[in-house]
């Protein structure tokens, strides 16, 4: 150990498609040893990334400097039970947070369909579930620290709007997070309803569903396949068609005063044990933020495209709802979407695939997940996203010497 670091090594993400070789790692136990390590590094002109559990597709967490894991920063600060609001540390996980809330009689607003993140990196790379009238899970934002190059920590709230909307979706680039506050709900149970409609049909009720539902959601599947790389139910007997290719496996979600209850197709229970969904990490993905009035246009032309041009493409296409929000660099930014994403399949050459599903989505005015894979440039950010001068200006000011910078990052926001 150097310094507190340990010596460094390959890392590598949770899919294995973004490594790094880097000459120290960090697993501070405290805010005071996360700072202590930071101040140390910059110090020695390093550069430093954050990494929680490595769900991000993207490179946003390499470095050859210093990489910090704060998997020993778990657990919940204090709990507001009359505000309905948690401080936590910012390396907790999603579900870990959730079942303390349980205890606690709160819940999350909303959640995605993995809660394996960390609470950090989940929330501040745009992360979301679904939902026509219900932001990103950074909306749910209040308050935060983050720990500044030379060792500084500081505080984010409510008294500085501007610095609190450009921190929510930030990257790592304005700080190490050391701690988040969130604002929370009365505890809930949802009611899950799952079943199979051809694309067609439902395209027809799509609008009908969005409206109706606090959560309307599907997974398009062009072969009988598909749903089994991502470890999909079977919902055949649902069927009205008897169809198992081109079909969408649907999900509604409501808030409910019934009891908890199971079935095969239908389930009740508290909200955080209803929205996560097992995955095998067995996929690469892309997922753009498309203005909701073009997404069935949008869903529809990139079927179009693995139908007739990349057949061999097959993992399904995932379509769901965010309300727009007010974080500068958040794909939701004034805008509400539906996300459309796609995965390329690990060992083959998925990128010419990856990039005419990008011109659709993009040609919608869409924009990027940053946890996931996409094709931006720095002429790309300043273009469709109107904060983006304002954003780099606090960057720069708050960290001049880019130690919270790598490659990938500079050529977005420096």
């Amino acid at each position: 150990m150097t310094n507190g670091f340990h010596q460094g090594g390959h890392w590598r993400n949770w899919v294995g498609n973004q490594s790094c070789i880097t000459r120290y790692r960090g697993e501070p136990t405290s805010e005071t040893e996360l700072c202590d390590m930071v101040r140390q590094a910059t110090s020695q002109g390093l550069n430093v990334r954050c990494v929680g559990s490595g769900h991000s597709f993207t490179p946003v967490a390499i470095t050859s400097g210093l990489l910090l894991s704060l998997s020993q920063m778990k657990g919940v600060r204090h709990i507001d039970r009359e505000a309905r609001r948690v401080s936590v540390s910012a390396g907790t996980t999603i579900n870990e947070l959730g079942r303390v809330l349980k205890d606690n009689g709160l819940s999350m607003v909303n959640q995605g369909d993995i809660d394996s993140q960390a609470l950090a990196g989940a929330l501040t790379t745009g992360t979301h579930g679904t939902g026509s009238t219900l932001g990103n899970l950074a909306s749910s934002i209040v308050g935060m620290k983050l720990v500044q190059p030379n060792g500084g920590v500081l505080t984010v709230d409510e008294s500085n709007q501007d610095l609190l909307r450009a921190s929510r979706v930030s990257l790592g680039t304005l700080g190490v997070i050391s701690e988040i506050t969130l604002q929370l709900m009365d505890s809930y149970n949802l009611h899950e309803k799952i079943w199979r409609e051809d694309f067609d049909a439902c395209m027809e009720m799509h609008d009908e569903l969005a409206a109706s539902h606090r959560h309307f959601s599907f997974f398009w599947c062009p072969t009988e396949q598909s749903r089994h790389c991502y470890c999909l139910p079977d919902t055949a007997a649902t069927s009205k068609s008897g169809k198992t290719t081109d079909v969408c496996e649907m999900k509604t979600m409501d808030i409910t005063d019934r009891p908890p209850m199971e079935t095969e197709f239908e389930k009740i229970a508290f909200s955080s044990e209803i929205y996560p969904i097992v995955y095998v990490a067995n996929f690469h993905e892309l997922e753009y933020a498309v203005p909701v009035a073009y997404g069935k246009q949008a869903v529809i032309e990139v079927r179009k495209l693995m139908l007739e041009k990349y057949p061999e493409c097959i993992y399904p296409i995932e379509y769901r709802f965010t309300a727009g929000d007010n974080a500068w660099m958040s794909p939701f930014f004034e805008q509400d979407s539906v996300t459309v994403s796609v995965s390329g399949e690990p060992g083959t050459d998925y990128w010419p695939y990856l990039r005419d599903v990008d011109a659709i989505l993009r040609g919608f005015g869409s924009r990027p997940h940053w946890g996931k894979l996409h094709f931006l440039t720095g002429d790309d950010v300043s273009d469709i996203y109107p904060k983006a001068e304002e954003f780099r200006a606090l960057r720069r000011r708050l960290d001049p010497q880019g130690f919270y910078l790598n490659d990938h990052l500079t050529q977005l926001f420096k």
